[in-house]
């Protein structure tokens, strides 16, 4: 029995809470675990990071350490500060994969001076405007594009010192649901993934010049149902494992986090982590939310497959098998971080800051009248919906605009209450107004419209999609406002709007931003 338990270890990523690993982990990690994944509350910054990734590794020196390190909304290791990278969708805004590629170097060194071994990234989804959980975390709409900087983004990573995971495999960009509260429903047919979603992770999994590798170290599979592939979703589905082989991915399949609603309860995901691993999966992501049990969501999962395997449902000879996947990554990730030789932290963060503030304002631009301010403005967030994906909804504009305007007044969430009060206000100061999906008929946009009514002057902060904000801000009934197109919500976006706000930054051209 300690054999098979061992064995099933090996194909579990389970979460904790804190930045202390707890007994059970350890215990774990010395009896076969593949590996953890560190969520924010994990990660306050990045000196602890490192730390704590020291001490993991001292548990177990092959322990995999991985993390979703996306930059721009995702950040695990800026997620008190937000991140110093604006994100995919200002990348692709840019399209400069010198750029890119630059600033998948300055990541990875940073998560390889934090000890990370496996990043959760890069997003290669191709983004469908109105996506609830992908849009600016993806490189753009055009399937060509997202390879193009998607490849380029994966090759940084790797040589800065840290492996890839390309995500979410066979496609998440155009769902309408997310995934962490449902399952969402792919309605294409094979033809259309082949032509569309499956373009960029091709080109992952393909072979560089010379000797360089697949840019694609790993992959993970989404909780989604893609009917072309097969019935389940895509995490579970042996169809959809069976596709990224015959596309050439040799590396281990991951899940995504397997206590999300699309495919577990939330609290016992034992029997979604036996079907992932019938359904081809070779790590096998738990998640983890501060507060719950994680030993028992871990528990869960081990007893599950060890009793699977007991019913035959599940072979030693299979969780072998994804064993030696995980042992050859983590081979090839301790041989590039000792090449690569990892910067001092504080170096990284330096670099990371430079090559993100270049990006960020590079990305940045205005459409619609000139949006300058003439003094300090109210600030009112309309954004209605959690990013569960970032973990909260971040407040950086609001602290930019309050940074260089200390007079700013940041007004509290966007409830009826608020929209009102603006209404009354009048023109006395600017009105800045935080947007991230005012799509046409909902209640972001009909809130803004209201206020738009009032304050025709107001100066909109789009955080969502740039392409997709555009057109829905254009059909407001006053027409499109004066608006910064951000490229999305982290830290380094919103102080590249704040300084085009304030007359300290001059736009990119559109042909150029685009």
């Amino acid at each position: 029995m300690n054999d098979v338990r061992r064995a099933v270890h090996g194909v579990l990523l389970p979460g904790f809470t804190g930045t202390t690993p707890p007994a059970w982990l350890l215990h774990a990690a010395r009896d076969g675990l593949a590996g953890v994944v560190l969520f924010a509350h994990n990660t306050p910054d990045v000196a602890t990071t490192a730390a704590l990734a020291t001490r993991l590794h001292d548990a177990e020196p092959d322990l995999l350490v991985a993390t979703d390190e996306e930059g721009g909304d995702v950040s695990r290791l800026e997620a008190a500060t937000g991140s110093s990278l604006p994100g995919a969708a200002a990348l692709g805004a840019v399209d400069d994969v010198r750029l890119t590629g630059a600033a998948g170097v300055a990541l990875g060194r940073l998560l390889a001076a934090a000890g990370v071994d496996l990043d959760l990234a890069p997003v290669l989804d191709v983004d469908t405007p109105g996506n609830p959980v992908i849009g600016v975390r993806a490189f753009g709409t055009d399937p060509e594009a997202v390879a193009r900087h998607g490849v380029e983004f994966a090759r940084g990573l790797q040589r800065g010192g840290v492996g890839t995971c390309a995500k979410h495999f066979p496609g998440h960009g155009s769902t309408t649901v997310d995934s962490h509260l449902a399952l969402p429903v792919v309605e294409a047919d094979a033809r259309t993934l082949r032509g569309r979603d499956l373009v960029p992770f091709a080109a992952a999994f393909a072979g560089g010049p010379g000797d360089e590798g697949p840019a694609a170290d790993a992959l993970m599979t989404a909780h989604v149902v893609v009917p072309a592939l097969g019935p389940a979703p895509a995490s579970l589905e042996p169809g959809v494992a069976a596709l990224a082989r015959e596309l050439g991915h040799e590396g281990p399949i991951v899940t995504d986090a397997l206590d999300m609603r699309a495919v577990s309860d939330g609290a016992d995901v034992g029997e979604a982590a036996v079907r992932a691993v019938e359904g081809g999966a070779d790590l096998l992501c738990l998640g983890t939310t501060t507060g719950r049990d994680d030993e028992a969501l871990f528990r869960s999962a081990a007893d599950a497959l060890v009793a699977a395997v007991g019913a035959g449902r599940v072979s030693l000879d299979r969780l072998a098998a994804s064993r030696r996947r995980t042992a050859c990554l983590v081979r090839r990730l301790r041989a590039r971080r000792a090449a690569a030789m990892p910067a001092p932290v504080e170096e990284a963060l330096t670099a990371l800051a430079a090559v993100g503030a270049e990006a960020a304002r590079r990305a940045v631009r205005v459409v619609g009248p000139s949006p300058a301010l003439a003094g300090a403005p109210d600030v009112v967030d309309l954004r209605l919906r959690l990013d569960h994906a970032a973990g909260r909804t971040a407040q950086h504009v609001q602290r930019a605009v309050a940074a260089r305007w200390p007079g700013a007044v940041v007004h509290a969430a966007p409830d009826d209450d608020a929209v009102d009060a603006l209404q009354r206000a009048g023109a006395g100061r600017p009105l800045v107004v935080v947007t991230r999906e005012p799509v046409p008929g909902g209640d972001e946009h009909e809130r803004l419209a209201r206020l738009q009514r009032a304050r025709p002057d107001l100066v909109v902060v789009h955080t969502g999609a740039p392409a997709a904000g555009e057109r829905w801000l254009a059909e407001l009934p006053g027409g499109l406002p004066a608006t910064v197109l951000a490229c999305g919500t982290g830290r380094a976006n919103a102080e590249a709007a704040v300084a085009l706000l304030a007359g300290e930054l001059a736009p990119e051209p559109p042909e150029v931003a685009r």
